[in-house]
């Protein structure tokens, strides 16, 4: 699927990570204490350092942080954003919608549109589709995209195959309507049969979980800690899927765009990992000095905010006019957006505060008297 919109700039961008740090080096225990190994798998994977949320901390409260930090600093009206859609696999509750959630805590208009998007790597390049169509057609004039994840959640922390390649991020973006061209250019694709390749089997509707789900725990043949409600990766079949469809993505947005690599600034990659990566970037041609794949090295695989975290920390600061985003995964779903950042408001990456968030029991005692009406 091809597009191309007129008239929208994006604003303003930050991205929100959470303070607690996790260094590989100090994982050191999984790789049985064996410093080649790990070194192996820092040079090969490219693992580093993650920031992951601290107990009961969610997306919700990474977004919202997000968007005060872009709000408070952009100087906007609150009244004047009539859409806000969150992008992420990872809700606070399977309904409300959790953009709902963040309507509320933000205190925006009762004249603004609320919705999710469940998606997880692609989902940024979807989510700043949607907020060109909405603009673009008039139906919209200023779209707040929140879009991140807390994937550090996704796996337990004995699970090696999955759990280190994550950390944990949400964004804020703001998208506008300008008088000015300014053309943007999408080029989308899904391949749904490929759905159970990175699936979480019971976190849904299809297979709730339940006494017989709750307390199983698998153990497969390399010593990794799985449940039901973890996220399950076919890795080769993701790395095969991605080099397929990645390089040749990129390519049709080039010649659907008319674009050439030179003309284009920098290239934010979905940081999936640096293997990967480096992979696609031998394939596809483009100069070392236009990418990156360190930016996974030095937060990990942020999945539904990881093209926004490449754009806050690598281009803060410097001037650019086109710039691609790839991204590609869950799903099986992949997207790429040409768009120019010329007037962006680019924040850069930011820490958490603080925050004296509910603890886990205070929340159940607090839903058990909802439920009787106390």
């Amino acid at each position: 699927m091809k597009s191309r919109f007129n008239n929208v700039k994006i604003k303003g961008i930050v991205t929100v990570l959470p303070q607690n740090r996790i260094d590989i080096d100090d994982e050191i225990g999984y790789f049985d204490n064996n410093q080649k190994k790990l070194d192996r798998a820092k040079k090969m994977v490219g693992f580093g350092s993650r920031y992951v949320v601290s107990e009961n901390m969610t997306v919700v409260d990474m977004a919202q942080e997000a968007a005060e930090i872009l709000i408070e600093e952009l100087k906007e009206d609150k009244n004047t954003i009539d859409t806000l859609i969150l992008v992420t696999q990872s809700p606070d509750y399977l309904y409300p919608a959790s953009s709902c959630i963040l309507h509320g805590r933000l205190g925006l208009g009762e004249n603004c549109a609320a919705f999710d998007v469940g998606l997880g790597c692609s989902g940024y390049v979807y989510g700043l589709w949607l907020a060109h169509s909405l603009v673009s057609s008039g139906a919209s004039k200023k779209v707040l995209l929140l879009a991140g994840d807390d994937a550090s959640t996704h796996s337990c922390r004995e699970n090696r195959i999955s759990n280190p390649l994550f950390g944990d991020a949400a964004s804020a973006t703001l998208i506008e309507h300008t008088d000015e061209e300014n053309t943007a250019y999408f080029v989308m694709g899904t391949r749904g049969s490929g759905w159970d390749k990175i699936v979480a089997p019971a976190t849904g509707r299809r297979l709730p979980v339940r006494e017989d789900i709750s307390g199983l725990e698998i153990t497969d043949n390399s010593g990794n800690k799985w449940h039901l409600y973890d996220e399950i990766l076919k890795g080769i079949d993701v790395f095969n899927f991605t080099m397929e469809v990645a390089p040749q993505n990129m390519l049709e947005a080039l010649e659907y765009s008319g674009k050439s690599i030179d003309d284009i600034d920098y290239f934010s990659i979905h940081q999936a990992n640096k293997q990967i990566v480096d992979t696609i970037i031998a394939k596809s041609g483009i100069p070392k000095e236009k990418t990156t794949s360190e930016v996974f090295s030095k937060y990990g695989n942020n999945s539904t905010n990881s093209v926004a975290t490449v754009v806050c920390d690598k281009l803060k600061d410097k001037t650019s006019n086109y710039i691609m985003l790839e991204a590609f995964g869950v799903g099986l779903s992949w997207g790429n957006a040409i768009v120019n950042i010329s007037e962006l408001n680019n924040l850069g990456i930011r820490f958490m505060k603080d925050k004296n968030l509910p603890s886990r029991e205070d929340m159940i005692e607090n839903w058990i008297k909802h439920f009787k009406g106390e």
